[in-house]
């Protein structure tokens, strides 16, 4: 048996041990998300992934802490540990990865501008050249000689100017492409898994700007936080695929109601945000009690049994930014009036202007 065929049975003996690995590991992975009762979605598969095959210790950790804490793994806790551990790796390696094929591309690129460089100079020497001839030339036949030496000249540079042209336009189109793809993972780094509205890390980034802004600007900010009554029961009760319908239903309706500037997010488990820039409290208030009937409104359905499971409701509360304060002051406000509106009842929409207040009723009053 020759080196080469002991070497490609070696390689497929390798390929086949690296396979049966990753199929067993997988395997691990779902009986793991059996037996945590968590729903199969591509987050939930990578953190167990990672944790079966022992690839980050302290995504290992952290998902035992959070094991330990409750019976199995909030969503709230697995969406923090794949924001820590691995949608940031991921980021991180996309841009490197990105950043690799531009530089190549750049690379690329000197080289066919310093071979157009160097052409273009023997170009030009060549027709240095033609002019010496020209000025001996005592025959027509001499002449004739040259012009065709003219004429081959130019024609090949036209055709190394025609792939140089297109070398340039594929390599430009290859970076757009790149770039795109840098881009549409900077928005993905941004956006929630399971509802798509912004996550928590953009829209604390967000609230800085708008704040700023503010300030210059003299326009009104306002800050929505919503939370779902009586979530957690909910997805006790009916389990967390349910429980992930019910968050994006309240996500779609926000989506849906909000425009321009405003910044939809989720900002953690149940709770949700909204930034509401150039907006007075009065408006905020409006679209808040907008939100709040139209989640109301919609009977939510049991997908795989088609069973109705009565209606979702949502808590309030609402603030407007004062110049000066930092954002944690800004959510707390927010929190506060929020907590309110849970202790009025639920199921309505608090802020701190008493005026205000008065003037929105629940829709059942």
């Amino acid at each position: 048996m020759t080196t080469a065929q002991d070497s490609h049975i070696a390689k497929s003996s390798a390929n086949c041990d690296d396979f049966d690995r990753t199929m067993a590991h997988g395997e691990r992975t779902m009986s793991l998300m059996r037996q945590l009762r968590m729903p199969p979605t591509p987050r939930n598969y990578e953190i167990l992934y990672a944790f079966t095959t022992s690839a980050n210790r302290e995504l290992s950790d952290a998902l035992r802490e959070a094991l330990q804490a409750d019976a199995c793994l909030t969503d709230e806790a697995a969406e923090r540990i794949y924001n820590k551990f691995i949608a940031k790796k991921n980021f991180s390696e996309h841009v490197d990865e990105v950043g690799s094929k531009v530089s190549r591309q750049m690379s690329d690129i000197m080289t066919v501008i310093e071979d157009a460089y160097r052409r273009a100079g023997d170009y030009g020497e060549s027709i240095q050249g033609v002019n010496q001839k020209l000025s001996r030339i005592e025959s027509p036949q001499q002449l004739k000689q040259v012009l065709e030496e003219v004429f081959e000249t130019t024609s090949d540079m036209a055709k190394y100017n025609k792939v140089l042209e297109e070398r340039l336009a594929e390599s430009k189109t290859q970076i757009d492409e790149l770039q795109m793809k840098l881009e549409l993972t900077r928005v993905e780094s941004f956006t929630d898994e399971l509802t798509g509205l912004t996550n928590r890390k953009r829209f604390d980034q967000a609230l800085e700007l708008e704040m700023t802004e503010a300030v210059e600007s003299s326009h009104p900010l306002c800050l929505l936080l919503l939370d779902i009554d009586y979530f957690k029961k909910f997805n006790d009760t009916h389990g967390h695929q349910t429980g992930d319908q019910v968050l994006r239903l309240v996500a779609h309706t926000m989506k849906t109601n909000v425009k321009g500037r405003d910044c939809a997010a989720r900002y953690g488990g149940e709770e949700f945000a909204i930034l509401l820039p150039k907006t007075s409290i009065n408006n905020a208030m409006t679209l808040a009690e907008q939100i709040r009937i139209a989640v109301k409104s919609k009977e939510l359905v049991k997908k795989s049994t088609n069973e109705s499971l009565g209606h979702v409701t949502l808590s309030i509360g609402v603030s407007c930014y004062r110049p000066g304060e930092t954002a944690m002051e800004f959510i707390e406000r927010a929190d506060k009036c929020l907590y309110a509106a849970k202790e009025t009842g639920r199921d309505n929409v608090q802020s701190e202007d008493a005026n205000i207040q008065g003037l929105i009723k629940n829709d059942a009053a």
